[in-house]
């Protein structure tokens, strides 16, 4: 255990383009489940100036078989992409959803890979991909995160939320941030830089190329305003630095400003950094695909360990091999936190209180439903949709954990 260092993570809005593409792809994902729960989706986003295009493989039954679409199914994919991005907010000259181009080139899954995923006989579901995925908690916030990544996370749904609401009229969807801390003996201790750049409307703070100081103060005592609300307040001392919009004006951003893809933003989504991170990205693919549903399984096992009073820290992997259901290795981590228990001890248990194939993950945490466009933003990880857990942030194996283990 060190005794003082400085970690950093940062977010982005549901307005970058990367985070654009992400909700798309996850609304495509979230169509077809509602549609048949064993669907077969891996849809890929690409955003740019007043563009948005699909790509990837799919079986839905109802939708799109045996090569062909369903009536009105094209007509109902576009209507959910152009609704996502008006719910995002892009109505601007460069990016528009009433206006943009959409080309959907989505196409029927790989016979050969569906052969070896699907149950069949006596044959268990297989791992739709090779892979290794890691699940991780920390008691250093009531979310069970990593504080730097759980404080750049709420910065930014504040900031959606007033943008929403109209409560910060002046901003658009664009923005992201970043959270220094110095931790001593690994909690908490100081902020010691925060950045936050966030888009804002045409010609509000700067007129013929020129900065109406007055107005530029007001978007920089808003945006402290809101880093001042959501971090405790002992984290913020006058060592704190804070940069905003250091680069002046932000007004051409999103997809515009960049293009966008989906599974470009897997630090973001995950951990901030502060865990390992297997190289799989989630957004667009259905549950049966491990490098998701791997990775939200152990991350529930992470949590609930940690939950239980275990340890303070906890990092879990699995990995897979495609067509396989069973995991063929798991690995546990306390990082010297554990209490009254050792890594294999839990590497033994965990797999006899949930089985980690496939079908197994994905019948224990409910995931066969469309609950994915909520996920695709502020982080997957440590948060709420529509005020419910989502269900791999569960904490229903803690009494188990100390009954097993006690």
């Amino acid at each position: 255990m060190r005794s003082e260092f400085l970690f950093t993570s940062e977010s982005v809005s549901e307005g970058h383009p990367d985070k654009v593409s992400d909700q798309i792809s996850d609304a495509i994902v979230d169509l077809f489940l509602s549609k048949d729960p064993e669907a077969r989706v891996a849809c890929e986003t690409l955003t740019t100036t007043q563009r948005v295009i699909l790509a990837g493989e799919i079986r839905c039954k109802g939708v799109f078989e045996n090569g062909d679409w369903a009536p009105g199914a094209l007509e109902e994919i576009e209507q959910v992409v152009r609704r996502t991005v008006r719910e995002i907010g892009y109505e601007q000259d460069g990016f528009h959803w009433e206006i943009l181009t959409f080309e959907n080139h989505l196409h029927a899954q790989s016979a050969h890979i569906a052969q070896g995923v699907d149950a069949s006989g006596n044959k268990d579901e297989g791992a739709g991909d090779q892979g290794i995925m890691f699940g991780y908690a920390s008691d250093e916030t009531p979310d069970l995160m990593p504080a730097t990544l759980d404080y750049s996370h709420k910065i930014l749904e504040r900031l959606a939320a007033d943008r929403h609401s109209g409560a910060a009229p002046f901003l658009e969807p664009d923005a992201k941030s970043q959270v220094t801390l110095r931790y001593q003996k690994e909690r908490p201790a100081e902020a010691m830089a925060i950045v936050v750049s966030t888009q804002h409307k045409p010609g509000y703070f700067f007129h013929d190329g020129a900065g109406d100081e007055a107005k530029y103060a007001q978007l920089r005592d808003y945006v402290k305003g809101v880093i001042v609300d959501i971090l405790p307040p002992e984290l913020l001392t006058d060592n704190t630095v804070y940069h905003i919009n250091p680069t002046g004006r932000f007004e051409i951003g999103g997809p515009d400003g960049d293009a966008g893809l989906t599974g470009r933003k897997i630090i973001v989504d995950t951990y901030g950094g502060a865990a390992p991170h297997g190289g799989g990205a989630f957004s667009g693919k259905d549950p049966t695909k491990v490098d998701r549903s791997a990775a939200y399984i152990t991350r529930y096992l992470a949590k609930n360990i940690v939950a239980a009073g275990l340890a303070r820290r906890c990092t879990i992997q699995l990995s897979y091999a495609i067509g396989v259901a069973e995991p063929l290795s798991i690995y546990v981590d306390l990082h010297g936190t554990g209490v009254g228990v050792t890594e294999a001890r839990l590497e033994s248990l965990l797999p006899q209180l949930v089985r980690l194939t496939p079908r197994g993950i994905r019948t224990h945490l409910g995931l066969n439903k469309p609950i994915y466009r909520k996920s695709a933003a502020y982080g997957h990880f440590g948060r709420t949709a529509e005020g419910d857990f989502f269900p791999w942030e569960r904490t229903d194996l803690v009494a188990t954990l100390r009954k097993e283990l006690g």
